[in-house]
């Protein structure tokens, strides 16, 4: 595995991790007290948090990364035949 398949796949990983945890803690704005700004879809949630989420995401995509890059790297799977 070299370095850019490297950067693929914790990619791959990260876009998987982060929508994973993308509807975790969510509330949307009919649920909520305060519903902020007029005329805005009621589904629409209050406070998503990505920053929290992105960094989960990332922590999570490494551990990923980690196994797969184990993986490979083991020989366990021959990806080349």
């Amino acid at each position: 595995m070299n370095w850019a398949g490297a950067i693929v796949i914790y990619i791959v990983w990260w876009w998987v991790a982060f929508l994973a945890v993308l509807p975790i803690d969510i509330k949307s704005r009919w649920e909520a007290e305060d519903d902020g700004v007029e005329g805005a879809d009621p589904g629409a949630p209050t406070d998503p948090k990505l920053k929290k989420k992105a960094w989960i995401a990332s922590i999570a995509a490494l551990g990923l990364w980690a196994v797969t890059a184990a993986v490979i790297l083991s020989g366990v799977f021959n990806f080349r035949d």
